[in-house]
């Protein structure tokens, strides 16, 4: 049975179509809602577990636990986050399964074309006309030291951080995900963002005072 957040939007009715659709066992629908969640699925799902394969699979079984409980869906969460929560819950198991192997490089070490890049890096920086090659570099730098800052935060702070600031989440929808409370969402995000900064005050501070020696 899903959990909802304080103050969670019932489903709607959008949803509520889709949902009855998925119940009558369209593909078509369920291609929809497949192609609408997969990869943030796999994004989330990354941010526990070692590797790329281990989340491809705890993406497949949550789909299969999706599969298998739309009739027990009560539509008192919004589809999406009761998804999540489904992946959250098999991810944690899987981590914990995992946790005694051999140690990796990270949840959100890149690969070829696989992760999103946060906020930062190129790719999420609107072009820039007067941009020099020192600037590209200087924007890819910090995409990659962002990068490494999530995933070096512990896992509570690393995936409300990752929710609220890099999928775009509200925080009512990270609640309902994660089954916590609003108030342990604000505290969490808070130090997250707070160790972010600290970390990368550095390295800004170090790319000012090379921009202005030019």
């Amino acid at each position: 049975m899903e959990t909802s957040g304080k103050g969670q939007p019932p489903v709607s009715l959008e949803e509520s179509a889709l949902l009855e659709a998925l119940r009558r066992g369209e593909e078509e629908a369920f291609a929809r809602l497949v192609a609408a969640h997969h990869a943030s699925l796999r994004r989330v799902a990354r941010l526990y577990v070692p590797s790329p394969a281990i989340a491809d699979e705890v993406v497949q079984d949550t789909w299969l636990g999706v599969i298998q409980g739309l009739w027990a869906f009560e539509g008192r969460s919004s589809l999406k986050t009761w998804i999540f929560r489904i992946l959250v819950n098999r991810a944690r198991t899987r981590a914990v399964r995992e946790s005694s192997r051999a140690s990796h490089t990270g949840p959100l070490a890149a690969e070829s074309g696989a992760e999103p890049k946060p906020p930062g890096s190129p790719e999420h920086s609107p072009p820039d006309p007067d941009s020099s090659p020192e600037r590209s570099v200087l924007s890819r730098e910090l995409g990659e030291r962002l990068r490494a800052v999530i995933d070096g935060l512990p896992a509570n702070l690393r995936t409300v951080l990752w929710l609220r600031d890099v999928e775009g989440w509200s925080s009512e929808e990270v609640c309902s995900a994660l089954a916590i409370q609003e108030t342990n969402q604000r505290v969490l995000l808070h130090r997250a963002r707070a160790r972010a900064r600290s970390a990368l005050e550095p390295y800004l501070e170090d790319a000012r005072e090379g921009t202005r020696r030019r």
